[in-house]
């Protein structure tokens, strides 16, 4: 009998590097939603941002998020272009029904299940999800990469599907910003099954 191959630890403790490298991600992008908030770019907001940033890593250190990909500049800013496209559509569309009194819009509790299941591709679509009007995240579960997403104006199972296929989207345009060669192949072979939905309200 063979002695059996030493295998390597499913999490190998990350470089100092690979550290560094991670916490500048991790600022880069909570200093992006900062100025996202304030809905200005200035300087004041960047550095005020940069602060904020480095407390929150500081005081409430994160684990350790893998970056395992790198910047793709198109990807990126097909993300970033869409991202506002759906921003200014979406608080459009929120005033509208603000606008509308008698209208009473239902909501729906949709299960979103990931393609690319890392802590990183977590964080940023729920994230994307909530900067935009209308959408909100009740909770992210690490384990099997699946959001659960909180939508308002949903009035039939046509449309709870769109939105699912909208938050896929979502996921493919990152990992095409930012995803590594072997997260891209999962995007793009990934099948997601249609999961349960609640509509609040609904008759059972």
């Amino acid at each position: 009998m063979t002695p059996a191959e030493p295998t390597e630890p499913p999490n190998p403790p990350l470089s100092r590097t690979a550290r560094r490298r991670n916490r500048i991600v991790a600022m880069t992008f909570l200093v992006i939603v900062w100025v996202l908030l304030w809905g200005t770019f200035s300087w004041a907001n960047v550095i005020s941002g940069l602060v904020v940033a480095a407390i929150l890593l500081a005081v409430f250190p994160l684990p350790p998020v893998t970056f395992a990909g790198r910047v793709h500049p198109w990807g990126a800013l097909r993300f970033l272009l869409r991202f506002l496209r759906d921003l200014v559509v979406a608080s459009v569309q929120i005033a509208w029904l603000a606008l509308r009194p008698r209208h009473i819009p239902r909501s729906a509790i949709i299960a979103v299940k990931l393609r690319v299941n890392s802590d990183l591709n977590l964080t940023l679509t729920a994230e994307a999800l909530s900067l935009v009007p209308g959408s909100l995240i009740l909770e992210a579960d690490r384990n099997t990469g699946t959001l659960f997403i909180h939508v308002i104006n949903v009035d039939s199972l046509a449309e709870v599907e769109k939105f699912r296929h909208e938050v896929l989207a979502l996921e493919a345009r990152i990992i095409a910003a930012i995803g590594s060669p072997e997260e891209l192949r999962q995007v793009r072979a990934g099948s997601t099954p249609p999961p349960p939905v609640d509509l609040e309200g609904a008759t059972t």
